[in-house]
């Protein structure tokens, strides 16, 4: 008991200077937004200053001791690391242990609290517009760094706001089904799969993500987070702007903001095409080359939804300077199989002589979907890599060969002849090791003094059926048919 008064007056004592310091950060933004649910009966009272904000805040946190100590209880059990058994008391165990992380208390403190009044200003059969002016400037001022608490429950609170719903509550509703108590097999109760926005409090939440947006760089990083969260509930995207928020990131003036963007573009390009687009256009315009590599990093996505339209960025990339660059963008070039296949044939047949390794490297991915579009092999990109000689693009070569030889030797024999002018030594050892009978086969074919030592195996012909087939017979008929046959004991 007494460590546990000894954690909870410290912790009272951490949680009420940062509960001010929160409120007073958040409260610079003045005026607040009005609440988005009010009691006609009991119209909500406007607070005149600042200061008698903060002061009525701290004075619910020390009047309702009762809240404190059922937060408290929770967080303690929550980011305690272990408990050896479920009758000791995580207090008296881990008092240390937590009075050396206050910091991490206070946080998680202060965001049930913020939690518990939005709860109680959005609840719709008593609103409570005293504790809205408290939440909404305590959810501004905690939403000061771009990790933990403040992404995911700010993500939470913001999404509350914008529905005008009490945080915690199930927005959407799935289908109920037999394992379901209140299922009701005669019911038609109408199934709600999206969400609507509030307009009021659609209006507090652009009011939030705007203070973000006009906020430092941890800020910002921290309105492209929640951005990111938000591109998920797709009725959202036009309610909040969140559109506008990205375009306008992706002409920040810090690199890592408009990197952040890119993480966004998949989502946005689905939810808001025209949008997306002109984000893709303002962030592939940048120089910045923490921006080029999340670009490069995230065309494969692009190609899925843009199609066509991805070509050109694909190929800037290609053409920069950058290792890192080009090594993602490289990467990618599959891709264009789905788009063009001569272009992408073409495009692989002239990065077979890029100055970049990891180009040339990157390239060995995409050659098994290469053979099987083209075969024969006439743009001879299997002899240019080999005659390559980089040591790991020829170790994926023998082994894409190794393979072939043993699946489908008709292939491997087209190939091999278009590469019997080179240096075939790397080749024939390892295949000696695993079918040394056909390596002396292969030289001899090679030198046009044999017979090509294995054949292609015709693949087996399925059967379609094109209902022509007689009636089936009856069940004592087909028993007795499989008796005949054997197959029943």
């Amino acid at each position: 008991m007494k460590s546990r008064r000894n954690v909870s007056d410290k912790a009272m004592e951490a949680l009420a200077a940062s509960l001010v310091a929160a409120l007073e950060r958040g409260v610079e933004s003045w005026p607040l937004p009005p609440p988005p649910l009010t009691d006609p009966d009991f119209p909500a009272t406007i607070p005149e200053h600042p200061h008698h904000l903060t002061e009525k805040g701290l004075g619910l946190l020390r009047a309702d001791r009762g809240m404190f100590d059922r937060h408290l209880a929770i967080v303690v059990d929550s980011i305690v690391p272990h408990r050896m058994n479920l009758t000791d008391d995580a207090f008296e165990v881990h008092e240390k242990w937590l009075l050396r992380r206050l910091d991490v208390l206070t946080e998680r403190l202060l965001f049930a609290i913020a939690t518990e009044w939005l709860a109680l200003a959005l609840d719709r059969s008593c609103p409570d517009p005293d504790r809205w002016w408290l939440a909404i400037a305590l959810v501004n001022g905690l939403a000061n760094k771009a990790h933990g608490q403040p992404v995911h429950q700010g993500y939470h609170l913001v999404e509350s706001i914008a529905l005008a719903e009490r945080p915690g509550t199930w927005h959407t509703q799935p289908e109920a089904t037999s394992a379901n108590v209140d299922w009701n097999p005669h019911g038609m109760t109408p199934r709600i799969t999206s969400v609507v926005a509030h307009d009021k409090g659609a209006q507090a939440a652009i009011w939030l993500l705007t203070r973000l947006e006009q906020g430092d760089e941890q800020r910002r990083t921290l309105l492209i987070e929640w951005c990111k969260l938000l591109l998920e509930r797709k009725e959202l995207i036009s309610a909040l702007d969140i559109s506008g928020f990205l375009i306008r990131r992706s002409s920040d003036s810090s690199p890592e903001i408009a990197s952040r963007v890119v993480g966004c573009l998949a989502r946005l390009i689905e939810g808001d095409k025209e949008a997306g687009l002109e984000c893709v256009r303002i962030l592939h315009g940048r120089k910045d080359l923490l921006v080029k590599r999340a670009m490069a990093d995230t065309v494969t996505r692009l190609f899925r939804r843009i199609g066509e339209g991805a070509v050109s960025l694909l190929n800037d990339m290609l053409d920069d300077e950058d290792e890192s660059v080009l090594a993602a963008a490289s990467a990618t070039v599959g891709d264009l199989r789905f788009i063009d296949q001569e272009l992408w044939a073409n495009r692989i047949k002239e990065l077979c002589s890029h100055p970049v390794r990891i180009v040339r490297r990157n390239l060995v991915l995409t050659l098994r979907d290469y053979l099987e579009a083209f075969p024969i092999d006439e743009r001879e990109i299997i002899p240019a890599l080999w005659e390559d000689g980089d040591e790991v693009v020829m170790t994926r070569l023998r082994e894409l060969l190794l393979r072939m030889e043993e699946v489908d030797p008709d292939r491997f024999a087209t190939t091999l002849k278009s590469m019997k002018d080179l240096n075939l030594e790397s080749l024939w050892a390892p295949l000696e090791v695993r079918r040394s009978e056909t390596v002396m086969g292969w030289k001899k074919w090679l030198a046009g003094e044999g017979e090509v030592p294995a054949r292609t195996p015709e693949k087996p012909q399925i059967h379609i059926s094109d209902m022509s087939e007689a009636e089936l017979p009856e069940l004592d008929d087909a028993l007795a048919s499989l008796d005949d046959l054997g197959f029943l004991d």
